[in-house]
């Protein structure tokens, strides 16, 4: 949570076939990293060799502050688990509504006693992969005190701060006896909020299926990261850029590593709702929210109660499937900014044909040409504005909406690409499910996961409400359990 932060305004992997781990104990693997440009990452050591499943939750509690969220998830020994939970760091959490410059961090004492309840909460649930957002990276001794705690029951850490010394970063914690690391790298969003993301290539130790080829492991690539809160209307495209940018980073890693496809997991602090342009963006690249999916997907939860008491749902657990269908990035961000775009036309009380005008502007043709669609974006406060789109997304932008090609829009193209744009769900079927080569034909099975379960501590949040009692954050912990499946998917590498 940042210092200024306030209200903001299914799933179907296809023919999914379950199958059972063939080997389990196998020796943890030498941890292999990249270390990020100008940044630094902890690594600390641990975990045995054991059979078992991926995560065990044990129902021991040192605290009765985070008692209420214990939950034992049942897990089948082929399972990973992920939680995110933004920890609200202490340097933003306000602890007098007569003072709000006064903060926690200024008392050792209330942050120390409550970072060990989250910690507590945390190694209770015992999940694969943990996704910390707001953790206090400016601290020793709280880093000092996840790094020894943490490491001690088998986690590896990855920290990442944030930009500019703000002060709090992400954590990223990987239990070794289940998972190995295979690359890491740090992503800098390099924008006004000074937002970071980790990107983590992730292997299971023990194999999950056994072919003619050999064993094999399940592979995924993970992403913790925490949005911008959108303040005003403007920020809605810096946060719909910080997406693409992520996505488009995720894309260049897959091909600098020539990867074969696999699932993609994004956890973290969204700041933003189901209604909102990221999570339709997210959608029309084919991911789904997980407990959205395992879930009434029009269940009313929250995850999250700022400091004037609104509450929404902003946490995510995003899943994406190797066989899942997905446009070309540049063809959903445009959908994404045309669907901006037209929110803030319908804003205005404009009409179809009102919006049309609005765009041509002086111009006596019946089209919007570059320059009256330049203006008409200067109105609304999408270009030549801070943190507005640069001229080469301006350009991406008219691209998209100019179909012929012939220097304007006409009023059928402004009807197909702005006023009936929108982020489709589910994706069309005819976009490539893999991110190789679209021309590549053959089919081939490969390992994907599907949502066994996912849910939301406290509890009471999954009916949208907030107890009172609950201190460990601002935010809700939320965690998902995903099997392994297999599935078709369109590539030149097979498994």
């Amino acid at each position: 949570m940042d210092l200024e932060k306030t209200k903001e305004g299914d799933f179907d992997v296809g023919l999914c076939l379950e199958f059972q781990v063939v080997a389990a104990g196998s020796s943890v693997a030498k941890l292999n990293l990249r270390k990020g440009k100008g940044s630094s990452y902890n690594v600390m050591s641990g975990g045995d060799n054991s059979d078992g499943d991926l995560s065990i939750v044990s129902n021991n509690s040192d605290s009765e502050c985070c008692s209420s969220s214990m939950v034992e998830v049942e897990r089948g020994p082929s399972c990973v688990s992920f939680t995110t939970f933004n920890i609200l760091a202490p340097i933003y959490k306000r602890i007098d509504p007569k003072n709000q410059s006064l903060r926690e961090s200024e008392f050792r004492y209330s942050w120390l006693s409550r970072n060990e309840s989250i910690l507590n909460s945390l190694l209770a649930e015992s999940s694969s992969i943990m996704c910390l957002q707001e953790f206090w990276v400016g601290n020793e001794e709280l880093v000092h005190m996840y790094e020894e705690k943490l490491g001690d029951a088998g986690y590896h850490l990855f920290k990442l701060a944030r930009t500019n010394n703000r002060g709090d970063g992400l954590l990223t914690a990987i239990h070794t006896k289940y998972l190995h690391v295979v690359n890491y790298r740090e992503l800098f969003l390099n924008d006004f909020g000074d937002r970071v993301a980790q990107l983590l290539h992730v292997q299971s130790i023990a194999p999950v299926l056994q072919n003619q080829m050999g064993s094999l492991h399940q592979e995924f690539l993970i992403v913790n990261t925490h949005l911008l809160f959108p303040h005003n209307s403007s920020l809605c495209i810096v946060r719909l850029h910080q997406v693409h940018q992520i996505l488009e980073q995720v894309e260049l890693f897959q091909k600098e590593n020539k990867l074969k496809p696999m699932p993609i997991i994004l956890c973290g602090d969204w700041n933003g709702s189901k209604k909102g342009h990221v999570y339709k963006f997210l959608r029309s690249q084919g991911f789904v929210s997980s407990y959205d999916s395992y879930a009434d997907s029009h269940k009313q939860w929250v995850s999250h109660r700022n400091h004037r008491g609104n509450i929404c749902g902003v946490d995510f657990i995003w899943l994406c499937n190797p066989n899942q269908p997905r446009k070309p990035l540049k063809t959903s961000w445009a959908e994404a900014v045309f669907s901006i775009l037209k929110y803030q036309l319908r804003k205005a009380s404009l009409s179809e044909d009102g919006a049309f005008t609005f765009l041509k502007g002086d111009n006596c043709a019946n089209a919007v040409t570059y320059l009256s669609f330049h203006e008409a974006l200067r109105q609304v406060k999408l270009v030549d504005v801070p943190n507005g789109l640069c001229i080469q997304q301006f350009q991406d932008l008219w691209n998209q909406a100019d179909v012929d090609g012939n220097g304007v829009i006409d009023f059928e193209e402004f009807k197909q690409k702005i006023w009936n744009s929108t982020c489709p769900e589910p994706v069309l079927e005819s976009f490539n499910g893999c991110m190789e080569d679209a021309n590549a034909t053959n089919e081939h099975e490969t390992i994907g996961f599907k949502v066994k379960k996912a849910m939301l501590f406290p509890r009471e949040v999954e009916r949208g409400h907030w107890p009172e009692e609950y201190s460990l954050s601002d935010h809700a912990r939320l965690t998902a359990v995903f099997s392994p499946a297999k599935m078709r998917c369109y590539g030149s590498q097979k498994l």
